[in-house]
């Protein structure tokens, strides 16, 4: 693999002494926090929990995710520290690859809770007919399989390439996006803002529009604590991934300004500044759900102990239960006085619980 020697350092985003202290010290964070953290959710899924509900399922693939990326951040720690890339070309291309696979998995697996809590919500009786088990894990692997392949651009347009180091006047190797036209640069990133933030979000906020509509119309107005777990991990997706994308503007910005043009200089310095604390950041949100769930569960710990986290994800598992019960009632004509315009009971109690 040919190795470019043509790039300046300034043009690389470990140029930034500041940018990326303060990006290694979020990643060493992020890896303390979020390896445990993550795989302790999957313990308690995996080990704790017989039925897994719609939602436990996918919980459990975000935590799986999530966790298996944490376990890589140590790589991105040492490139940072010693702002240059040691781990050859196979591995340039193959941790930025699964770093992207991951932000398309998290936030499609998001999006899909949002679209169960809207069905869950909006046709409560239908629940068991439209979501099944066997259903979502067909989803599931759909969306891998999608995943894998729209992350393809992140291991073609990244390589290992030659950079002059001012302070010694020495090459050195950095793992870089290496674009040969600007329109590799403008799809590439479009595409990464587009499917993996824009569209995903639309659809996220288009769910708990209709949400919170049908819970005005409702007699129990409450939110139920699986409502606020979900949206709180929305809300921390988007805010950690925000910048990224921001930045991910920037250059696709930059790339259509011609390469002698101040304004692309600019684009390009604030590209180059910002991308190592920007992608830092996005690894946050890998390691904060397991804090969301830790506070969901916090009436439990005392009692259950390491049980808790189980104990939170537990009453999922009687979801397609009640849900064949509702059915069944609906069939019969029996009806309670309140469910024509409530919530199904199971979100009437007032039990912890993500469903």
């Amino acid at each position: 693999m040919k190795k470019n020697t043509t790039v300046h350092e300034d043009d690389s985003a470990v140029n930034n002494n500041f940018s990326t202290t303060v990006g290694a010290l979020i990643l060493s964070l992020v890896f303390l926090l979020g390896v445990p953290g993550n795989f302790f959710i999957v313990w308690s899924i995996l080990a704790r929990i017989k039925r897994r509900s719609v939602t436990t399922l996918l919980i459990l693939n975000l935590a799986f995710a999530d966790g298996f990326i944490m376990v890589l951040t140590i790589f991105f720690i040492i490139y940072l520290a010693k702002k240059k890339w040691i781990f050859g070309v196979a591995m340039c291309k193959g941790l930025f690859y699964l770093c992207n696979t991951n932000m398309y998995a998290s936030i499609f697996l998001i999006t899909l809770m949002s679209v169960h809590r809207m069905v869950a919500v909006l046709f409560p009786q239908k629940l068991s007919y439209l979501v099944t088990r066997k259903i979502v894990r067909r989803v599931i692997g759909g969306m891998w399989m999608l995943v894998m392949v729209i992350a393809i651009p992140s291991l073609v347009f990244r390589n290992v390439i030659e950079v002059s180091d001012d302070e010694t006047n020495q090459k050195k190797l950095v793992c870089e996006s290496n674009h040969t036209q600007a329109r590799h640069v403008r799809f590439q990133y479009s595409l990464e803002t587009v499917s993996g933030f824009i569209l995903p979000y639309a659809v996220i906020i288009t769910c708990y529009v209709l949400i919170l509509k049908r819970l005005r119309q409702t007699k129990f107005r409450r939110h139920v604590r699986s409502e606020k777990l979900i949206l709180a991990i929305v809300v921390m997706f988007g805010l950690f991934w925000l910048p990224y994308h921001v930045i991910n503007m920037v250059e696709v910005a930059a790339a259509w300004y011609p390469e002698d043009s101040s304004t692309r200089e600019l684009l390009e310095l604030v590209h180059s500044s910002c991308r190592a604390v920007t992608s830092a950041l996005a690894f946050i949100s890998s390691c904060a759900n397991p804090v969301l769930y830790t506070f969901a569960g916090k009436s439990y710990i005392k009692k259950n102990g390491f049980a808790f986290m189980a104990k939170l994800f537990e009453g999922t598992s009687s979801e397609q239960t009640e849900n064949k019960k509702s059915r069944l009632m609906v069939k019969n004509g029996i009806r309670s006085n309140d469910s024509n315009n409530s919530l199904p009971t199971r979100e009437q109690t007032a039990t912890p619980e993500v469903s």
